[in-house]
């Protein structure tokens, strides 16, 4: 039982743990900013709201690969020795045994014939997403959702997340194929509480390319029984597959509302310290995409994220797009306990990056997600600096637990380069949060009015 804050506690109770995760080693328990849910199972595995071991999130991922081979295609490991449930609970408390795991897990891939498609779902699950991808060798595909809106473009399938703050998701594949040429979806969420979201774009998919197997993959399924039953309809109604795999599965009962005061839930505020900013671009180590088919100063997008979908061979280009930006990046940096942070939905490429630019380095990225901060123990937020994003201004962003003289320096990984007076809040909120170095690395430029180099 998880008393949250005053007035909401949540009580789990876990049937399925085949890794025999540690809880504590999962999430902590968070007050959420939502009329619509009221609570958030912080994740100690993604990367977004609390700093990670790049490889430990990398390879939480990969093992989500090991149990879709296990459970799903129904194979012993090739690799046994590399699958040892035993190396995956060692890499939670020893960032050495985390390394470790995720280089053996990227040296015995999983083989696929069958064409099978990824789907990561935006924001929290882009990088998870692509880290089980990133599992796999041969006929395999990525693609996330995103919730954002790109001019001149054609999502080709939208569907909605109805819990959410930031409901709207769109898929904008480069190959409008994609969808129909896999005999196999999985989709790659952090959690399920009560699966409407992935059966939404499960009766998208169905309704407009007929794809019959579905895999719903998460590290948290909370589903309760009415939540199962509406899966169990589903494939009856559409004569369709659906099976779900997760890290742990079970129940959770949730009783009250959080009871805080407006300011405890006030943003941190810290007077601005003396930081020196640099900014560096690394967008000649990478291939990029147009966002845009008409205009010509269009800010490129990156290929190779799964934004506009990707297969296996790209992956291998990505992967040495990696490693020259983190080598030139590792190069620069000055301090020895290093935040590297990634920007939204633009989260596993600066993860993988992170992961090869040496020791002392953490790993966490900003957020939509509105959370309530406190100083309280076992309280997953305690800290928190709300911006405006630089995309759209009427979005607020967050960044969390990031402490004074907890890190010497920072690298906020950034896909597009963004306009000046665009970039203040930002740049103002990072200016708070005791920093004395923060290193802004652009991955796409443009010669536009206003945009510095």
């Amino acid at each position: 039982m998880y008393k949250i804050v005053e007035g909401l506690e949540v009580t789990v109770d876990i049937t399925s743990n085949p890794y025999g995760i540690e809880l504590d080693h999962l999430f902590q328990m968070a007050a959420r900013i939502n009329k619509k849910r009221s609570f958030l199972f912080v994740s100690k595995l993604l990367g977004k709201h609390l700093p990670v071991h790049p490889s430990l999130s990398l390879a939480s991922g990969a093992m989500l690969g090991c149990l879709y081979e296990t459970t799903i295609l129904e194979r012993q490991p090739a690799s046994p020795a590399s699958l040892s449930v035993q190396q995956l609970q060692e890499a939670c408390n020893d960032p050495k045994k985390a390394d470790e795991l995720y280089r053996r897990l990227m040296d015995n891939k999983i083989k696929v014939d069958e064409p099978t498609l990824f789907i990561g779902f935006a924001e929290t699950a882009t990088g998870l997403g692509h880290s089980m991808f990133d599992a796999f060798e041969g006929n395999v595909m990525y693609l996330h959702t995103t919730r954002e809106q790109i001019e001149h473009r054609r999502s080709v399938i939208n569907f909605e997340e109805e819990h959410s703050h930031a409901m709207s998701h769109r898929c904008y594949a480069e190959d409008a194929d994609t969808f129909r040429k896999a005999s196999r979806i999985v989709l790659v969420d952090d959690e399920m509480t009560t699966g409407k979201t992935s059966l939404n774009i499960i009766k998208e998919l169905f309704e407009k390319f007929g794809q019959r197997d579905y895999i719903v993959a998460s590290l948290l399924d909370w589903r309760s029984q009415a939540d199962r039953s509406r899966f169990d309809q589903l494939e009856q109604e559409l004569d369709i597959r659906i099976r779900c795999l997760s890290f742990v599965e079970g129940a959770i009962t949730v009783e009250g509302s959080p009871l805080v005061h407006e300011e405890q839930s006030a943003t941190t505020e810290k007077p601005d310290n003396a930081v020196s900013f640099r900014r560096f671009d690394v967008s000649d180590f990478f291939s990029h995409v147009s966002g845009s088919h008409t205009e010509k100063d269009d800010i490129p997008y990156l290929q190779n994220t799964g934004r506009f979908g990707m297969n296996a061979l790209q992956g291998a280009e990505l992967d040495l797009e990696v490693a020259q930006a983190a080598k030139n990046l590792g190069e620069r940096r000055t301090g020895k306990r290093i935040l590297c942070m990634g920007t939204g939905e633009f989260m596993y490429v600066p993860m993988r990056i992170a992961d090869l630019m040496g020791d002392g380095v953490y790993y966490q990225s900003t957020t939509r997600s509105p959370i309530y901060p406190m100083q309280q123990k076992n309280y997953a937020v305690t800290s928190a600096y709300r911006f405006e994003s630089v995309d759209d201004e009427s979005v607020a962003n967050f960044m969390y637990n990031v402490a004074p003289g907890q890190y010497d320096e920072a690298f906020v990984f950034i896909e597009r380069e963004f306009e000046a007076d665009k970039g203040k809040s930002f740049e103002r909120a990072l200016s708070r949060i005791g920093i004395p170095i923060v290193n802004l690395v652009f991955f796409g430029k443009s010669e536009l009015p206003g945009v510095r180099s």
